[in-house]
């Protein structure tokens, strides 16, 4: 086989291979432009019969205002972000020190406490809503952002992430640091920590996506608009306010989901250097 014959077959294996990415890509975007079109159009032609993506008039700034003005949406983004950092934080310090345990001391229980982590990766979250939500009702902690965050401060798909991540981290420098007289919380703090940023990057995004879109546990722990996350207020903006206005409901869906977005850009590269890093596809 000649070498135009084998440039020829590259090319178009490559061209095939782009077509079904960009077709996957069109696949998974269409709800965002979607949503952003019935965003800018006016209430009477959401459903008007037909396919006709573009609107006859865009009332754009009548729906983001109501969206804006009708409800305290920037207040519900402002709960999500409290929620999601504190989630977050309190995630990190259990999975950073978890991990490293995992991968780098030597105990007799840690096939075990591993094996746990792996079955606590199989329980979804239901299943110890009761429990919880019993428990929280009878310290009175209900209606309250604890209560929203309670059940995520043990995150097992953290520990997991992190104790790959910290597989292939040279077990030379550890005992040089122990030389050094470093103790282990120093060496996490000093060593670790600081290497790990892409695999804290990587894990953050999951869960801050995660749990800025979670709806089931706040609409269980929260009756109060002051608590609501964005898509527990987004459900109380659609049954108050909008009624079947679902340009305005377009609308704060994309205000809403634009945080996200910003820091999925913001990461992507250490992201991608930490998902490739710790192993999991």
């Amino acid at each position: 086989m000649s070498r135009a014959t084998l440039r020829t077959d590259r090319l178009i294996g490559s061209a095939v291979s782009h077509a079904f990415l960009l077709l996957g890509a069109a696949f998974i975007l269409l709800p965002f432009v979607w949503m952003l079109l019935t965003s800018i159009r006016p209430a009477s032609e959401v459903f008007t019969a037909g396919f006709n993506p573009i609107p006859s008039r865009l009332a754009a700034g009548i729906n983001y205002s109501e969206a804006l003005t009708k409800s305290p949406l920037l207040q519900y983004m402002l709960n999500g972000v409290f929620v999601c950092a504190g989630i977050l934080i309190i995630q990190l310090l259990v999975a950073i020190p978890g991990g490293y345990a995992l991968a780098k001391l030597s105990f007799r229980a840690q096939p075990v406490i591993f094996g746990l982590v792996l079955f606590g990766l199989t329980v979804p979250v239901q299943v110890t809503a009761l429990p919880i939500y019993i428990a929280l009702a009878k310290l009175n902690l209900l209606n309250t952002y604890f209560a929203i965050m309670l059940p995520f401060f043990l995150s097992v798909f953290g520990i997991f992430l992190f104790r790959q991540f910290f597989k292939s981290f040279p077990q030379e420098i550890i005992h040089a640091a122990r030389l050094d007289g470093f103790t282990e919380l120093e060496i996490i703090i000093r060593i670790i920590t600081p290497s790990a940023v892409p695999a804290i990057a990587a894990f953050a995004v999951f869960s801050i996506t995660s749990h800025w879109n979670d709806l089931y546990w706040p609409l269980i722990v929260t009756t109060s608009a002051d608590h609501a996350t964005p898509p527990l207020g987004m459900m109380i903006f659609r049954d108050q306010e909008t009624g079947s206005n679902y340009g305005a409901l377009m609308a704060g869906a994309a205000i809403i989901t634009a945080p996200l977005i910003l820091v999925f850009l913001f990461a992507q590269r250490q992201f991608v250097r930490g998902i490739t890093m710790t192993g999991v596809k």
